[in-house]
């Protein structure tokens, strides 16, 4: 189960989160966001469980807890849509060719 995990610390470490949520069962994977400019963390990460089961114990359980002065923001992540993906990507115009 993936699980997005919102109002991060920007003290908070990929260890930290995997720590975090290895109280409620096996943790595949944890991955913090961070911008590809400046190396920050954007505040938010995903973290990757086995199980259902253990997804949504971690999600209970986590919900509005604090992490290094944070109350965290915790939800199943959601797959992102085609049209978030795809904005700004679209070609423009092309105009003023005229008429044939």
């Amino acid at each position: 189960m993936n699980i997005y995990v919102g109002n991060l610390s920007r003290q908070v470490t990929e260890e930290d989160l995997r720590q975090t949520f290895e109280a409620f069962g096996g943790v595949a994977s944890a991955k913090i966001i961070k911008d590809k400019y400046s190396g920050e963390s954007r505040g938010f990460g995903f973290v990757e469980m086995p199980t259902r089961t253990e997804g949504e114990s971690a999600i209970s359980g986590l919900k509005d807890k604090e992490l290094k002065g944070r109350r965290l923001n915790v939800n199943e992540a959601r797959p992102r849509s085609q049209g978030r993906r795809d904005a700004g990507r679209r070609g423009g115009g092309g105009g003023g060719r005229g008429r044939f």
